[in-house]
């Protein structure tokens, strides 16, 4: 998911076109308004920490753009192109590395596993919104 200040930061396409580049396979795209209480469902595991209230405000504060991506082993890869959580362990060259300075400001969120990534597919897409399509170039990457 792209965050607000990728939006605010005409930042969409750069991003969108790493991803791709990488080889992975856009199968899910909607820019949406985050609900309060889409927010707090998506952040539950923080529920009980001092920043939850910070990424709810932040997360819902502009629109963001959910993207569902395929590619093998996708969860492990998308983190590695986009880096470590806190700015200042991102290697130059990620996502984070690259478009973040501040962790309560940060670019993207990426699933940190395939549970996780179920999980948040369904709090953000229909099972209709996801395009399993043919992708003419998976024999060459």
């Amino acid at each position: 998911m792209l965050k607000p200040g990728v939006l605010n930061r005409r930042l969409v396409g750069e991003i969108i076109s790493r991803m791709e580049k990488k080889g992975l396979k856009l199968v899910g795209l909607k820019m949406m308004q985050i609900s309060p209480e889409l927010a707090s469902n998506h952040y539950a595991e923080h529920k009980e920490k001092p920043f939850f209230g910070e990424l709810c405000s932040y997360i819902t504060s502009a629109p963001v753009v959910a993207m569902v991506w395929q590619g093998d082993d996708c969860v492990t890869l998308v983190r590695k192109v986009v880096g470590a959580t806190k700015p200042t362990e991102a290697n130059p060259g990620t996502i984070r590395g690259d478009y973040c300075m501040h962790t309560n400001f940060n670019v993207i969120h990426a699933s940190d596993s395939d549970a996780s990534a179920e999980r948040e597919i369904g709090l953000f897409f229909k099972k209709e919104e996801i395009f399993d399509w043919e992708d003419g170039i998976s024999c060459w990457i």
